[in-house]
């Protein structure tokens, strides 16, 4: 006890500081060894870790000058237990967009990352040393002269990082040049950084936002019943495209699809992001990837609102979290209960968002666009994605806890997802062939992004687009053209090996449903070539 009565607040910041460098940047630290190996760097990696330790305490000394210490060391090791769980055992980076992730996430798709494992690390690594933290007796300072302790120690651990770099300038400057990627592992320090930055962009700006229309146009504003165009869009969740047999996947992953004439799988397909949050408002918005901006298009309309606004019968139904934003202003329905979802043992199957889909379509008149957004192959928990009955590749890994399970079981589990999937836009294609006579029919399915199953130790997706592997953003975008409808199978089906993006989503419905705006600047991403198309001007569509 009187040991304790001695610590004083910042050699309780190096102790701590010392506790999370050696316990929660094990992710960090193997990723450094495997370019720097310790028999020929071990000078360069004690520096390593005396700057990441610096890194810390000179954090905990800043956010102190603002808020308790002891508070602040609370979050750090809180933040850090929970962080390095996820980077430890899926290679997850925690950068902003996964900030917007965890915030966006709905209560379900959070309970599929809970275990056993991540409750035994918060209290071990997280609530047990933060209890000691509050236990720890210290030495009482003035206000000012506490304050000005920390700003001493900061300078302190920024001297030392200093130190650290100059004396290996060289391995440094390799290091921050060539391996970027690595110390966004730094933990807690990167996801303290993310949730700043995330914090800070919903900061009011001087002047309010005004809404951006974008003044949408229909070619064909009164259109004969008989030629009305009905459009199903399926946002699929987390399918990669190599692993759709479609497009040569060494399993028989997609038997209903494989029968299905007039049907054109996309080969070389990109998401716009590597999560939900990011890649569905970006595949409705003008813009285009490069230049796309969360808060600028949830403040803009979006191609929903475009086509709606031209006098298209425009329905969400939802079997996901939600819409990330973007059916806002369009009727939008909430799949996720029993309470709409007739199909829901363990949990609420996509199929059944087709339930009363057609009485839908009976009490409308002109063009209709459905978007139907699924669960699809959302993980960890693959498992229960799909009903038993599509358990065809086993042994199919029964748990969210992925440690628990080979790679081949967690592969066997995906893959089941999608032969689901697979079934799902097979009786998606059967609705619309029963109204093919009546309407012209096309179905496009679109995932949002991809998935890691395991590949170079990384799972899950997420990743920072910039270096996120090809399983998080090569994604399955599939055409099918009914018999009645006004798109050229044949030229569209030339289109199906070139290099697109999601950005051909927002082209791709404004073309079909021949809405046009001036204020957007020309490009033509279309996924499909419209009949006489190169007769009819009025078929082109900007983005």
């Amino acid at each position: 006890m009187s040991f304790a009565y001695r610590l004083r607040p910042y050699q309780i910041f190096i102790l701590t500081a010392v506790f999370l460098t050696a316990t929660a940047n094990l992710t960090f630290f193997s990723a450094v060894l495997e370019f720097y190996p310790l028999t020929s760097n071990s000078g360069f990696l004690i520096s390593m870790a005396v700057l990441v330790v610096s890194c810390l305490v000179l954090l905990m000394a800043v956010i102190s000058m603002v808020l308790p210490w002891r508070i602040t060391l609370s979050l750090f090791l809180l933040i850090a237990a929970a962080s390095s769980y996820f980077s430890d055992q899926f290679g997850t980076v925690i950068d902003i967009e996964m900030i917007r992730n965890i915030f966006e996430t709905d209560a379900a798709e959070s309970t599929d990352l809970l275990s056993v494992n991540l409750a035994l690390r918060m209290l071990l690594l997280g609530l047990l040393p933060t209890a000691l933290i509050w236990w720890l007796p210290s030495r009482r300072k003035p206000f000012v002269q506490g304050k000005l302790a920390h700003a001493f120690t900061g300078l302190v651990a920024a001297g030392l990082m200093a130190a650290c770099v100059f004396s290996f300038s060289s391995q440094y400057a390799s290091f921050f040049r060539e391996h970027k990627t690595v110390r966004y592992y730094i933990s807690p320090a990167y996801p303290i950084y993310s949730a700043l930055q995330f914090a800070a962009s919903f900061a009011p700006t001087s002047a309010p936002r005004q809404f951006v229309e974008l003044n949408a146009v229909a070619n064909i504003l009164e259109t004969p019943a008989a030629h009305a165009e009905l459009v199903i869009l399926v946002v699929g969740e987390t399918a990669r495209a190599d692993h759709f047999s479609l497009n040569g996947y060494r399993r028989d992953t997609n038997p209903h699809l494989a029968a299905e004439p007039n049907l054109i799988s996309y080969s070389n397909i990109y998401s716009c992001g590597t999560s939900t949050a990011i890649s569905v408002p970006c595949m409705f918005s003008y813009s285009a990837h490069d230049r796309f901006d969360v808060k600028s298009a949830r403040n803009t309309e979006n191609g929903l609102d475009l086509l709606q606004a031209a006098g298209v019968n425009v329905l969400w139904r939802d079997n996901n979290s939600d819409s990330k934003g973007v059916a806002n202003r369009v009727p939008f329905e909430n799949f996720r209960s029993s309470d709409l979802n007739p199909v829901c043992d363990e949990e609420c199957r996509d199929i059944g968002m087709l339930s009363g889909l057609q009485t839908y379509i009976d009490s409308k008149s002109g063009d209709i666009l459905v978007v139907l957004h699924q669960m699809g192959s959302h993980g960890p928990a693959y498992h229960r994605r799909y009903p038993k009955e599509f358990e065809k590749f086993t042994p199919a890994c029964q748990s969210g806890e992925l440690a628990d399970c080979t790679q081949q079981e967690i592969i066997n589990a995906y893959d089941n997802t999608i032969l689901y999937t697979d079934y799902f836009l097979s009786k998606v294609i059967g609705l619309l062939k029963a109204n093919s006579p009546k309407y012209e029919t096309a179905m496009f399915y679109v995932s949002d992004h991809g998935e890691s199953l395991g590949e170079s130790g990384i799972y899950l997706h997420g990743m920072p687009y910039s270096f996120a592997p090809k399983a998080q953003t090569h994604v399955p975008v599939i055409a099918w053209i009914g018999e009645s409808s006004d798109i050229d199978f044949a030229q569209s089906l030339a289109l199906k090996d070139q290099v697109n993006s999601h950005d051909a989503v927002f082209d791709t419905l404004l073309a079909v449903f021949e809405v046009t705006t001036e204020l957007l600047p020309a490009s033509d991403k279309k996924l499909v070539a419209l009949k006489d198309e190169d007769d009819n001007e009025d078929h082109n569509v900007t983005h």
